[in-house]
């Protein structure tokens, strides 16, 4: 694919940060706007259940790994007419193309990661918060490690998901305001 922009050559290994840019500017975004809005809708702090944060991550990565197919499919077409099926010259096809399903992807990860981190920390034990984000990583790596055999079960776990989902009862959690020295008011939660 054509890595100019502007005049400028963007090298390969550098293209996977686009999701890292869309996440800098969506998670303001999502705790400025989002959240104010859905906890009026919801009464929820948070805007919306950790476990439901999780859920719509997982959806956007399945719609960012359809668009990635039909872009895919794109640049196999534009290979194929150009006789460039084998060829290691790049493809006369911008690589902003990428850029949609990086962007899926981006608010994917936004969702699902701080949305699992959020959850392994409000609902841990007061001693256990620290260990609690560590273990959220470990989940992590070990969904990498097992991703590589387990897709074969991949929508028989999306059901077990959503089952374990909704019988999940969430810790109960007081949330009340406090003022800091400024005067500002924040919710806490004890």
């Amino acid at each position: 694919m054509d890595t100019h922009i502007l005049g400028f050559k963007i090298p390969g290994p550098s293209i996977p940060v686009i999701p890292l840019l869309f996440m800098f500017f969506l998670i303001p975004i999502y705790e400025r706007i989002f959240v104010p809005i859905a906890r009026k809708f919801t009464g929820i702090p948070t805007g919306i259940r950790h476990l439901q944060r999780i859920a719509v991550g997982l959806v956007l990565s399945v719609i960012s790994m359809a668009v990635a197919a039909l872009i895919e499919t794109r640049r196999k077409s534009v290979a194929i007419e150009h006789n460039m099926v084998d060829s290691i010259e790049p493809l006369p096809m911008s690589v902003f193309w990428l850029g949609l399903q990086y962007a899926i992807f981006g608010a994917a990860d936004m969702f699902t990661l701080v949305g699992l981190l959020e959850f392994f920390y409000a609902e841990s034990a007061a001693g256990m918060k620290s260990l609690s984000t560590a273990i959220s990583w470990c989940s992590i790596a070990f969904g990498y490690f097992l991703s590589s055999w387990w897709w074969r079960w991949s929508i028989k776990s999306a059901e077990a998901y959503l089952l374990c989902a909704s019988w999940y009862k969430y810790k109960k959690v007081e949330v009340f305001k406090q003022c800091d020295l400024n005067g500002k008011v924040e919710l806490v939660q004890a």
